[in-house]
């Protein structure tokens, strides 16, 4: 059974990253509710992931934590924020194969 936890992170809701996501994203490592846990950027998360420096330092955390974190290539590209997000360590890459293969594989997903 795979043990991992896809969190796909649309909303550009600073409260929400704060409060949930990462607050969740985190304590799920640490408290071993599961073995792996992935953060995928996409779309209006990606503008805010790039441009404010809070939720740049969120990721980081996420990152030290252990848990890995991608991001849409095209919409990064759109938002003019792909090397920021690259240069904090975020995998940056056309998401669209890589989740239809999740969601084929039956790995767990939320969206926030």
């Amino acid at each position: 059974m795979n043990d991992k936890l896809n969190i796909l992170w649309t909303t550009d809701n600073k409260d929400t990253v704060f409060n949930m996501l990462s607050m969740y994203a985190i304590n799920s490592l640490n408290r071993k509710w599961w073995d792996k846990v992935n953060v995928i950027i996409w779309g209006a998360a990606a503008k805010l992931a790039g441009n404010d420096t809070q939720v740049q330092t969120e990721i980081l955390e996420m990152l030290h934590t252990g848990v890995t974190v991608e991001a849409c290539k095209d919409c990064c590209d759109r938002f003019g924020v792909t090397e920021t997000l690259t240069k904090l360590g975020v995998s940056v890459r056309y998401m669209g194969e890589p989740l239809t293969q999740y969601l084929k594989a039956n790995e767990k997903i939320i969206t926030i």
